[in-house]
């Protein structure tokens, strides 16, 4: 059997914990069924990403994008349960079969057990956010720490788990944050979010999603989201220049670095000034009230999804 994951060129941490957390909570997994693809953790749910003859074992995934797919056969769909009940019921089932999404299971792992404090409020932006805005640059003066999505994700996951708040707008950076028992504040940079598999997720532990407002931070981001930047919209940016090596007069390689040094502090101050509606609402969001789920609510589910965990080591182990 073989976890499904959603590679992507940018990396993203929700959708990299498949490659080890099955291990953990399906110890031998690899070695049975070669035929069937365990399909996890993500918003994956949909027409188009799997092999249309290959038997699925559904263990909590989520719907969010595309069409529903047909899930009526049931020699090539095994759905033993799903991220939320929003799901569940796009594609037919019983509510019951909306529990939560496997990630919080990340919390039973030793590794992640015991972790001391060191960051005191950290932002987690969407993977796309991350890849065309400067929020690494907007959290310095809005006093928090950046957490990069893309990064391995076993370090993305401690650094949260390592946080005393986390302002979050990658979703499973608020599901880990719940399942650690950190205060979360949901945030969205883009007015079209896919609310659904946030209101899925939210469900499940007894929490609402209300997303605050936070203004891009470049004309790139802009353009990629199609909001606006101080008023105005920008059209995509151009793809990259690749330009051959040639050979060059001599200069002083000094003396550049000199000058990049020096303008280095300026070009920052300047995008900071550029990006002030973002450090304003980050700062605003970073001290609003956080959200948690109850304790009970989310151990609940926990028990619900170790139950199925063991329905399924008993049917294909």
């Amino acid at each position: 059997m073989k976890p499904y994951h959603w590679e992507s060129h940018h990396g993203n941490f929700g959708d990299d914990l498949n490659l080890w957390l099955w291990d953990f909570l399906l110890p031998g997994l690899r070695d049975v069924h070669p035929d069937v693809l365990l399909v996890g953790v993500g918003t994956v749910l949909n027409d188009v990403l799997f092999p249309p003859g290959q038997r699925k074992l559904v263990i909590g995934s989520g719907y969010g994008y595309g069409a529903v797919p047909d899930t009526s056969n049931p020699d090539l769909w095994d759905i033993r349960c799903v991220r939320g009940e929003m799901t569940a019921a796009k594609l037919g089932l019983a509510p019951e079969k909306g529990i939560v999404d496997p990630a919080v299971m990340v919390t039973e792992m030793p590794e992640f057990q015991n972790l001391q404090k060191i960051y005191k409020k950290t932002f987690v932006p969407h993977w796309e956010s991350a890849e065309f805005g400067m929020w690494d640059t907007v959290c310095e003066p809005a006093g928090l720490t950046y957490l990069d999505p893309r990064g391995e994700a076993k370090s993305v996951i401690k650094q949260i788990a390592q946080s005393e708040m986390i302002v979050a707008e990658s979703m499973h950076g608020a599901i880990l944050a719940d399942a650690f028992r950190v205060p979360w504040v949901a945030v969205s940079t883009s007015q079209s979010i896919n609310s659904f598999k946030w209101s899925d997720w939210a469900g499940s532990v007894g929490v609402t999603y209300e997303p605050r407002y936070i203004p891009v931070s470049t004309r790139a981001e802009a353009a990629k989201k199609g909001s606006k930047f101080w008023g105005m919209s920008f059209p995509p940016p151009p793809p990259p220049v690749i330009v051959e090596h040639t050979s060059a007069a001599p200069h002083d390689d000094g003396d550049v670095l000199v000058r990049a040094e020096t303008q280095r502090p300026l070009r920052k101050l300047a995008k900071q000034v550029l990006a002030a509606p973002s450090i304003l609402a980050l700062w605003q969001a970073s001290r609003a009230e956080p959200r948690l789920s109850p304790d009970g609510r989310l151990e609940e589910r926990k028990e619900r999804f170790q139950a199925v965990l063991e329905t399924v080591k008993r049917d294909y182990f």
